[in-house]
């Protein structure tokens, strides 16, 4: 059976299934075990991408010391600059042991593969300075790499770090914590749980399940957004979309459930919006992050936040935290769609909420 769904009924489902409608989750470990991952980026023009996301969805209770405390006590994990349930990492460890994927290698792995090898006595060299002296940053490892890291990015001959990433992909070691932006390394054996190797299909397979619950309708193949996957395999089941060329696959845990909404303020890199293809298909709002364009050339602003309200995204709140005169001032605030007095009411009642979490004075430009 193929679900057919309007477009309102596939927004509906996956605002919900983000945790997004009008019933906020209890708790921080219930909102990270249904979302299953939280993208870390520390870009701060207003918070933290992990700690804006849970705000978005639990309001002022949300403390930024519940997802440090859950980090210290290793209930979350990151892996590949993605916070997890450590729980979770079983899920991983399959692919750890085929690493770099499986034969036959493409150029790209295969020549990945060969770098690593190249330098595995700096590998060496850097598992010995953990067993001894570990966590430590990338930059207390001295760089012996013999044939330096190239790219045309900003990763060109940084040799250490990306040695470490690959290692980290390898299951050899994992991120310890994080002092601001920077990383602190540690042996993996000392991050992760302990746990059976579930088998790579297998794995995959709950993943794709796990991915479909928390987005609630998506792409069989979906997009590579940033930290994560859109794709969601065969998990669910087929569904079309009323004016939206192509099947979906929907939760159907999903079907069916009544939706009651509310007004929302999204980090760029929230998952509801990340995937700008199925942003604009089902939700049919435009959107870019444009803190890497010119000044100039920007609409919206440098971290504009997307704004939802009920199942339509109305607007985009251009905001910024000014940390030093303890003020979040609001440049502008624009509306897709003309605001009424309910809407900017509710929306009125998110920056507001948003100042106070940031213990910052509300301003105006």
């Amino acid at each position: 059976m193929v679900h057919e769904l309007t477009r309102q009924q596939a927004r509906r489902i996956a605002v919900r299934a983000q945790l997004l409608d009008a019933s906020r989750p209890d708790s921080i470990v219930e909102l990270i075990r249904h979302l299953g991952m939280l993208q870390v980026d520390m870009t701060a023009t207003i918070a933290p991408n992990a700690d804006l996301v849970c705000w978005s969805r639990m309001g002022s209770r949300y403390s930024t010391t519940d997802l440090e405390d859950l980090l210290e006590d290793r209930s979350l994990v990151e892996f590949r600059s993605v916070l997890r349930p450590s729980e979770d990492i079983a899920l991983f460890r399959a692919e750890m042991q085929e690493w770099p994927g499986p034969e036959p290698l493409n150029d790209w792995r295969a020549a990945i593969e060969h770098w690593v090898k190249s330098n595995d006595a700096c590998r060496e060299e850097v598992l010995q300075s953990l067993r001894s002296e570990g966590p430590l940053p990338a930059r207390d490892f001295p760089d012996t790499c013999t044939v330096p890291w190239r790219s045309t990015g900003w990763t060109h001959h940084r040799n250490v770090m990306k040695l470490l990433e690959f290692m980290e992909q390898r299951g050899e070691v994992a991120v310890s914590s994080r002092i601001g932006w920077e990383r602190l390394w540690d042996l993996a054996d000392r991050i992760y749980p302990d746990g059976p190797v579930i088998p790579a299909d297998e794995a995959r397979i709950r993943r794709n399940e796990r991915r479909l619950a928390s987005l609630g309708i998506a792409r069989s193949k979906g997009p590579m957004c940033p930290a994560e996957l859109q794709d969601v395999g065969d998990a669910g089941e087929p569904a079309v979309v009323e004016g939206v060329r192509g099947v979906w696959r929907v939760d159907p845990a999903q079907l069916g459930q009544p939706f009651r909404g509310r007004a929302a303020l999204l980090s760029p890199l929230d998952r509801l919006v990340v995937d700008r293809k199925r942003l604009a298909e089902i939700f049919e709002f435009d959107y870019a992050l444009e803190m890497y364009k010119p000044a100039a050339k920007r609409r919206w602003g440098y971290f504009a936040l997307p704004i939802l309200y009920g199942d339509r995204l109305v607007g985009k709140l251009d905001a910024e935290a000014d940390k030093r005169g303890f003020i979040f001032r609001v440049n502008a605030i624009h509306q897709d769609v003309e605001f009424s007095k309910t809407m900017k009411a509710s929306i009125d009642r998110e920056i507001s909420d948003l100042a106070q979490w940031l213990q910052l004075h509300l301003e105006f430009a």
